[in-house]
């Protein structure tokens, strides 16, 4: 069993790429891992903005990615990017604050054009960082996932069935139990 560091980089309280990665954390959980999610939009402003490396909350994310044996790094795509929120809080974090660890990109984004965004944006970050194996990211479409009045989210089949794909590569990457048949 590994522990999975579960990052959502959106500054939006109702953000499907949050809903998207608390989804796939529950297949996750199911295959084994310990799974701790991490809304940075939780993180104060006054912390991220001000550089405050010695802020409670920065001490605590940073231990966070220093305890986590991957990472699932999910953010949505602003202006070509990866959000400035996730921005702040990686450059807050020490240099190689991913070495050793194995990381899941993930972007959601209103249009197929962001779709470089993972690959020539927020990857070469996650490299820079001392990640040891990037994994196969992917790029969601906003309108393939559904938020219902329950909170709850629906993904389009044939992205939920990519997503699964994906999220068990990471899960094998990370050495996990063997793997669940895909939920229908």
């Amino acid at each position: 069993m590994a522990t999975v560091l579960s990052v959502s980089g959106s500054p939006s309280v109702s953000s499907r790429t949050a809903k998207l990665l608390r989804h796939l954390d529950t297949r996750l959980a199911a295959q084994g891992h310990e799974v701790i999610p991490l809304d940075v939009r939780t993180i104060p402003a006054e912390a991220l903005l001000g550089a405050d490396f010695k802020h409670p909350a920065i001490v605590e994310a940073t231990e966070l990615f220093a305890r986590a044996d991957g990472v699932v790094i999910g953010t949505p795509v602003y202006k070509a990017a990866y959000s400035g929120v996730l921005k702040a809080l990686l450059d807050l974090l020490p240099q190689y604050a991913l070495t050793g660890k194995t990381v899941l990109p993930l972007v959601t984004g209103g249009s197929t054009a962001h779709v470089l965004a993972l690959d020539y944006a927020l990857r070469p970050v996650l490299n820079s960082m001392g990640a040891a194996h990037i994994v196969q990211g992917w790029f969601t479409l906003d309108s393939d996932i559904t938020t219902g009045e329950d909170g709850g989210i629906t993904v389009a089949p044939a992205t939920a069935e990519a997503l699964t794909q994906v999220v068990d590569q990471f899960s094998a990457a990370l050495g996990s139990a063997p793997l669940l048949a895909a939920a229908g």
